[in-house]
């Protein structure tokens, strides 16, 4: 279609190009005009409202690599609403990927540099309004916080998941594939029964299978306002993602014409929706982290231990992995978010009069949510598979300022126990190929978190090998550092203050005594308040491991994990 036979837009009462006129009207702009008819836009297109696509595609992982062909579809349905599309990239870290190696303290820090390029890029081209293309873990709150710091109408779309790999006869995701490394060392599977798991678990482009980071954030999104609930939920590469896109487009047009900015979307009861669906589908720890951050962003007040809140008068009603049985795929065949959602509002769970960027209200989003007949992955709020949500908030001596623990399956909800303390990941990954962590052990990795790290790398390596060594219901782990969403067990992660401040964890050694009383919400090292007063008063911090670049900024200046580990 050429550019004449788009259609005309609409008369309405706001300004769609408030922003871009300013870029692109008058004599004075004729040298940008002419820079941008180089590339081929026409003096049409430019006198048109401006929307930018922020693409976080790579060519180095499965998560984001279908989102260039997603946002040719996106800027279809831009155009046939009446504006224009330009499309940007961002950066995209791949934490299953980088996981176990310095790489993973990337992953973290990447949100902040997201966050950023799509302010920069906002900013800078003056766009009127923003789509955010999304898939790897960090790529969706990253896109969000940008998008919300330009106070423009915009939304987050997700790629989508990736669907199950098939290995003897039953689906997969790569959650069995690190764990199968521990299963290995075990001598439970062969060398060639591994490379037959590797070779099959991810059978194309897509995030995560499971209710891991990247499918938890992708619900937040939703149950926030900032997705149009349903669009996020389909997978990847299922053919009516083409269809979703489209829509999207012509969504955050229609935004632009009603002057609606994504973050007037946002209040308090936006952010307890959005920890009440994490909460009732088992999702990620790493949604604590974010939605703090998110909620900075807008000057919203939200505290790790209103996770703890909304999570205890949540229940568990979604089936899926870690802690259950389906993908994300099943997810979608069975309902979606949108049937998660209307099971929470119609149990008054969730506040239903809360914008989304379609103009419609959550509650009428959710109305025409269809759940397929015999599905077993969304279950009634009447009977639920647990009766509280998967997010806890211990505290204790050891984590003063809050720690989460993620309890979505059926996990122990006590342990005692003696440190076995590390100093880094490579250390405790190390110890436990040696099989050297036997039953009843709690395993410390500490100078892993936002500053000591930096970057907070998750260690879906080590808990992994663990639960595939058979240990994972006799051992216990706890680290200033982060999980990935595919860690299962009793593990206690975001300890703050970390080690690299003088928090307490700095001041365990081996043979300490360890409990976690999970029903108690507590986390404590069995040492009297002088003792621990003592050992921290000889501490002395170590040096930085890093002394120039981006791992050094963010470094002296990120916050505790308590306050969702920003830099500004």
């Amino acid at each position: 279609m050429v550019a004449g036979d788009r259609r005309r837009r609409p008369v309405t009462a706001v300004d769609p190009r408030h922003r871009s006129r300013r870029l692109l009207d008058g004599h004075d702009r004729a040298a940008a005009r002419s820079y941008l008819k180089g590339i081929g836009f026409s003096a049409d297109e430019l006198a048109r409202p401006i929307v930018g696509i922020a693409n976080s595609w790579t060519g180095t992982m499965p998560c984001n690599f279908d989102l260039r062909r997603l946002a040719e579809h996106v800027a279809r349905g831009v155009r046939d609403a009446g504006a224009t599309p330009m499309e940007f990239n961002t950066i995209a870290i791949s934490d299953g990927i980088s996981m176990g190696t310095e790489g993973m303290k990337a992953s973290l820090i990447s949100r902040e540099v997201i966050a950023d390029s799509v302010e920069l890029m906002g900013r800078g081209y003056l766009f009127d309004a923003m789509v955010c293309l999304v898939g790897c873990d960090k790529t969706i709150p990253g896109a969000a916080m940008g998008l919300l710091r330009l106070d423009i109408p915009g939304l987050v779309l997700y790629g989508g998941s990736i669907m199950p790999g098939r290995f003897r006869g039953r689906d997969v995701t790569i959650q069995d594939v690190f764990e199968a490394v521990g299963a290995l060392e075990a001598g439970r599977i062969t060398d060639a029964d591994l490379r037959e798991l590797e070779d099959v678990a991810c059978p194309g482009a897509g995030a995560c299978g499971g209710q891991y980071t990247a499918n938890t954030m992708s619900l937040v999104m939703e149950f926030l306002g900032l997705s149009p609930m349903g669009a996020n939920t389909i997978a990847a590469l299922d053919p009516a993602k083409a269809r979703v896109g489209e829509t999207a487009g012509r969504t955050v047009v229609d935004m632009l014409d009603r002057g609606q900015p994504a973050r007037g979307l946002l209040n308090r009861a936006s952010f307890d929706n959005a920890i009440a669906g994490v909460a009732a589908t088992g999702g990620s720890t790493n949604a604590v982290l974010h939605l703090l951050a998110l909620a900075r962003e807008v000057d919203v007040p939200l505290v790790i231990d209103d996770f703890d809140t909304v999570s205890r008068r949540t229940p568990l009603i979604a089936d899926l992995k870690p802690g259950g049985r389906f993908t994300a795929v099943d997810l979608q065949h069975a309902g979606g978010a949108p049937l998660v959602a209307r099971r929470l509002l119609d149990a008054g769970l969730l506040d239903g009069g809360r914008p989304t960027v379609t103009g419609r209200s959550l509650a009428e989003e959710c109305a025409a949510a269809e759940e397929a007949a015999g599905q077993e992955v969304v279950v009634t709020v009447e009977r639920p598979l647990k009766p509280t949500g998967g997010l806890v908030i211990l505290r204790g001596n050891l984590a003063p300022d809050g720690c989460v623990v993620k309890v979505a399956g059926h996990e122990r909800t006590r342990h005692r126990g003696p440190a076995r303390v590390f100093d880094r990941e490579e250390d405790a990954m190390a110890a436990v190929q040696r099989r050297e962590i036997v039953a009843g052990d709690v395993i410390v990795i500490r100078y892993e978190g936002p500053r000591g790290g930096p970057g907070m790398r998750e260690m879906l390596g080590v808990t992994a090998a663990v639960v595939g060594q058979g240990l994972g219901e006799s051992t216990a782990l706890l680290t200033d550092g982060r999980f990935s969403g595919a860690t299962r067990g009793l593990m206690a992660g975001h300890v703050a203050p970390e080690a690299a401040v003088g928090g307490p964890i700095a001041a365990l050694r081996d043979g300490d005594m360890i409990s976690f009383d999970v029903d108690a919400r507590r986390l404590d090292v069995e040492l009297d308040e002088a003792a621990l007063h003592d050992r921290l008063a000889a501490w002395r911090p170590p040096e930085p491991a890093y002394r120039r670049g981006a791992f050094a900024r963010y470094a002296a200046s990120v916050s505790s994990a308590a306050e969702g580990a920003v830099t500004g």
